[in-house]
């Protein structure tokens, strides 16, 4: 989002006065000792939440075994200064997975790089889990965290967004166990990746998020067992890639069978052997997109497998190095035909799409333009920052994921920006259902304005950064990719907004595109371009009353990453009352008022998607958030500010075929 506004009170003082029907928001004054500041503001969701139903669907809708336990619910915590030994009492209840300075926890305290967040809680194995091994595993933790079972550390993990995992099976013990986590979150005063949070929220930063932030579950498998898959389709050839890693190194007998099927019928199966890429013919492939997000079911079994091809026990001859060279196409499929499979020793359901996102020729000659399905298709999207004010980054609950997803596309948007910010796993399964289009965000680390990483709108150079600032960054950059790059609905990964800690940005684009060259790369939303290299978008960010052109390119499609910004508070559903203001990019005076800028900036998006080649814009944004009334929805997701149809009628004009 963009920070010209923040860097020049002049300038603040000069929009507030042009802008009647705005006032900014006066700075913060930083939290009592032991607490934040909470709005009485809560979504009609958080109000139902319990802690009998708080998030209580699998975690992992990807990958999904038949036998699992939720740990959300009610933990003991505890706040210390990060040097005081373990407490002997706790401090009370919290509702997890929500974050401690979130009011769906029951906390809603301020949580300091001083403190050290403590939890705990027990745990009893269902019985028919005997003989098997046991995951820990965390949807969520920010930032650094320290897990212990009965007493042993089993293992530590840095990293706000990404889900880990720890094996606890050695030390678990029949009956009750006990586990507990160890937090520590420097937010503002670090340089790891945070998007939004600030110790001291104002303007676009917002209230921190400490802790555990998505759900806790523990799950059995078997010793061996499916680790990872990668599911890339290929609609060109009509071919669904699947690649199938194992925990540890498999036996020459050990293969995956994997079927995908279509409404329950199987439209194609193959036997794999186990850690080597397997692919399946999708004949006549339904093709996945907004309009039609049509998922496929698909099974990935371990299995057992006699076949011609295997060595008998010792025997180093030619069959058994062939075996193990099984890698061309060929030979894959004629052990996927002569394989006999036994029963499955491990089984995960998960589903894909047929679909495909690419950079190709559009409407203008010499102008590329995104692609969905090898066709021109204008993506219109918001910017959505994914807070909540009663669970701030943990959604209240599933059914306001697939209640405010069904609300932009019944707006007209077939698209949102998911702005530095990565959601639980169960966010981008709806976005697969319902059919929406992601870009996805890096979440950025240094954007403080008093430190030199950040660099200004007319910077020339990057930053240099410290080498354990870059290491965690791109560890946490893999991951998110890792961890989301099977969901068709993600067309976009974006690895830089603006300046925010911008460093070598060419080389992480072409990292990202090595790492998944499906999808689209998006190297620097905004501000300080780097050129063509490694970057599939030329993309602008303008708040101007009448959005500016990007610049035609003849290597990249012109984006627009960020317009609009149009505040208008509505009272009742404000974050912020009496003297402490809220603020928008430009202020409207009333509903009309709203309405006529709104038609003005997308009249010259229309036009220049029809015009330049325009092949996408982003407005900012979804929802209001605390004392940012930018949204098209208030902070609560209780008023629209113009009713859905009225903006879907005004975005119609992109979608026309002429």
């Amino acid at each position: 989002m963009n920070r010209t506004l923040l860097g020049c009170a002049a300038a603040l003082i000069a929009l507030v006065a042009a802008e009647p029907g705005l006032a900014q928001r006066a700075p913060a004054t930083p939290p009592a000792p032991g607490h934040v500041y909470t709005s009485d503001l809560m979504t009609r969701w958080g109000r139902g939440v319990t802690p009998d139903n708080a998030w209580r669907s699998y975690p992992r809708p990807q990958m999904q075994r038949g036998k699992w336990l939720n740990l959300n619910g009610q933990w003991d915590y505890a706040i210390r200064p990060k040097a005081d030994p373990r407490p002997d009492a706790m401090d009370g209840k919290i509702l997890v997975p929500f974050a401690v300075e979130a009011k769906l926890s029951g906390v809603a305290r301020h949580v300091g790089p001083e403190d050290r967040i403590w939890y705990r809680r027990s745990f009893t194995l269902p019985t028919d889990w005997r003989g098997q091994d046991v995951l820990l595993h965390f949807g969520a933790v920010d930032y650094e965290s320290h897990v212990f079972v009965n007493g042993s550390l089993v293992g530590s993990h840095r990293g706000g967004s990404d889900a880990f995992e720890f094996d606890v099976t050695d030390y678990l013990k029949p009956g009750a166990n006990s586990v507990e986590v160890q937090v520590l979150d420097p937010t503002s005063t670090g340089m790891q990746p945070r998007g939004k949070q600030q110790l001291d929220p104002k303007s676009i930063w917002y209230t921190p998020v400490s802790g555990i932030w998505q759900t806790v579950w523990l799950e059995p498998v078997p010793r061996l067992r499916i680790q990872d898959m990668k599911i890339t389709p290929d609609i060109d050839k009509g071919v669904l890639a699947v690649a199938v890693a194992l925990n540890h190194s498999a036996g020459d007998d050990d293969a995956v069978r994997i079927t995908a099927s279509s409404k329950g019928k199987a439209v194609a199966t193959t036997i794999a052997r186990a850690n080597r890429p397997a692919a399946l013919a999708i004949p006549n492939a339904h093709l996945w997109s907004p309009d039609d997000p049509f998922l496929y079911d698909l099974k990935v079994e371990l299995v057992k497998v006699a076949n011609p091809y295997k060595a008998p026990e010792g025997q180093q001859g030619a069959k058994r190095e062939r075996w193990q060279e099984l890698q061309t196409p060929a030979e894959s499929a004629r052990y996927a035909a002569a394989a006999v499979a036994g029963p499955a020793s491990d089984t995960v359901d998960s589903y894909f799409a047929m679909r495909k996102s690419s950079i190709g020729p559009g409407r203008i000659a010499g102008q590329p333009q995104m692609l969905l399905n090898n066709k021109p298709l204008f993506q219109n999207g918001t910017l959505d920052q994914g807070w909540w004010p009663d669970g701030l980054l943990t959604p209240p609950s599933e059914e306001a994921i697939r209640w405010e997803i069904g609300y932009l596309k019944s707006a007209g948007f077939n698209m949102l920006r998911k702005h530095i910010k990565v959601e639980p796993a169960r966010y981008y399964y709806e976005a697969d259902r319902q059919g929406i289009l992601i870009w996805q965000d890096m979440p950025s680390g240094e954007e403080d304005d008093l430190h030199d990483q950040f660099l200004r709108e007319k910077s020339q150079q990057e930053a240099t950064m410290p080498q354990d600032v870059t290491n965690e960054f791109e560890y946490e950059l893999t991951r998110m990719i890792a961890e989301l790059r099977n969901h068709p609905a993600i067309v976009t990964w974006v690895v830089n907004n603006e300046g925010w800690g911008q460093y070598a940005s060419t080389r992480l684009a072409k990292m990202v595109k090595d790492l998944d060259p499906s999808r689209v790369v998006n190297k620097v939303s905004g501000w300080m371009d780097t050129g063509d290299a490694g970057s599939d978008l030329f993309d602008i960010h303008t708040y101007e009353d009448v959005p500016r052109v990007p610049a035609a390119n003849g290597k990249r499609a012109i984006v627009i990453g960020e317009f609009g910004g149009i505040g208008l508070p509505v009272e009742g559903h404000l974050w912020f009352g009496g003297d402490k203001r809220s603020w928008g990019y430009q202020g409207a005076k009333d509903a009309a008022d709203y309405e006529a800028r709104y038609r003005r900036k997308y009249a010259e998006v229309i036009r220049q998607a029809k015009a330049v080649g325009l092949s996408a814009a982003v407005y900012t944004q979804t929802t209001d958030v605390e004392g940012e009334i930018n949204g098209l929805l208030t902070y609560d997701r209780e008023v629209s500010k113009l009713p859905a149809e009225t903006f879907k009628k005004i975005h119609a004009p992109l979608f026309d075929k002429d």
